[in-house]
């Protein structure tokens, strides 16, 4: 495998880090992921309510938690840091300023359309940006925007495709369809990214993920002239991931069944590990009497039909009746808790 390349950072392993919210990769999974070569991420996602000792305030304790989590990832690894920030989040723009300020070295940015994202770059600034796409459209609309507004290239592009954990940039008849299938529109965007870089005489690393679980995955993905592959779903059950035991058990305990699609309050289709929680919600029963957040701009607490913030929060601390795990299609498949050192290798 080749190194990856984005700008003037090199991961000797061409492996980046799902950025997994809430709570399940922080400081210690990225740092570790990093030291291995790859790149590691931490999720922006939750860290206001993870944080909620330093202030009451969501979007104070969100950024303050924003620092401390890059800057304890800075002391664990001497390797490559980014940072996943949902562009539905209600304070996208002042944690990617904190982001930013920290020189964390990527920020990548999905679940919604980046388009402003350069905007926030200071002078001097060294964080490179990734948007994060699902379709060669999004693909051509973000590098001509950036382009024609701010005169920025993508310092890389990541593709996810439907079979990815978490939230997806499908609509729900998409998610099962072959058209839709990383495989399929990998070459369209790949395609899409080499015609923008060839006009403006540069290189845009294109990184793909969705469903990538073993080494030969990542061969059949990398043979599709991709230059790294993204991977959430493997990390989880690893020693070092951030999330709790029972957390990392649930996928252990999973069968191929229970992997779902399921209505996300973010407004998109998300794929997790069914439980006696997410029953509860298809009966209605787990609907918020108010709003403790605000941490979603798509999110009506009074349409919406559980809180996803405290759903993800409790299963991150292992309270899986009140909550349950975000998962990529192939969590079903993971039998044991391995180091990072050791799954990378």
């Amino acid at each position: 495998m080749k190194a990856l390349k984005v700008g003037n950072l090199t991961a000797t392993t061409p492996i980046v880090q799902r950025g997994m919210g809430v709570g399940i990769s922080l400081s210690g999974l990225a740092s570790a992921v990093a030291n291995e070569g790859g790149i590691g991420v931490i999720s922006a996602a939750g860290l206001g309510i993870l944080y909620n000792e330093y202030s009451h305030d969501y979007s104070e304790a969100g950024i303050w938690g924003m620092r401390r989590e890059i800057r304890k990832a800075r002391e664990a690894s001497k390797g490559i840091i980014g940072v996943n920030i949902m562009v539905a989040l209600t304070h996208f723009p002042e944690l990617v300023r904190t982001a930013i300020e920290e020189k964390a070295d990527i920020i990548f940015a999905g679940a919604g359309l980046p388009l402003n994202l350069p905007s926030y770059l200071t002078e001097g600034a060294t964080t490179k940006l990734a948007p994060i796409v699902s379709s060669a459209r999004a693909a051509k609309l973000i590098c001509t925007k950036w382009y024609s507004e701010y005169r920025y290239i993508p310092d890389a592009i990541v593709v996810e495709g439907p079979k990815a954990g978490g939230h997806l940039g499908f609509k729900r008849e998409q998610v099962e369809d072959e058209n839709f299938s990383l495989e399929a529109i990998l070459p369209q965007v790949v395609a899409e990214v080499k015609r923008f870089a060839q006009k403006h005489n540069c290189t845009i690393p294109i990184i793909a993920g969705g469903g990538v679980y073993s080494g030969e995955d990542i061969y059949r993905i990398l043979s599709l002239g991709v230059d790294a592959v993204q991977m959430g779903t493997r990390f989880v059950t690893t020693e070092e991931c951030d999330a709790s035991e029972t957390f990392k058990q649930t996928y252990i305990d999973s069968s191929k069944e229970d992997v779902r699609i399921i209505q996300s309050p973010v407004g998109l289709p998300g794929r997790a590990i069914g439980n006696g929680f997410l029953d509860k919600v298809a009966d209605g029963l787990c609907r918020p009497k108010k709003c403790a957040f605000n941490c979603l701009k798509t999110c009506d607490f009074e349409k919406t039909p559980y809180c996803i913030m405290l759903a993800l929060y409790n299963a991150y601390k292992g309270r899986m009746e009140h909550g349950y795990a975000f998962s990529g299609a192939n969590a079903w498949k993971c039998d044991k808790i391995v180091s990072v050192k050791e799954l990378m290798e």
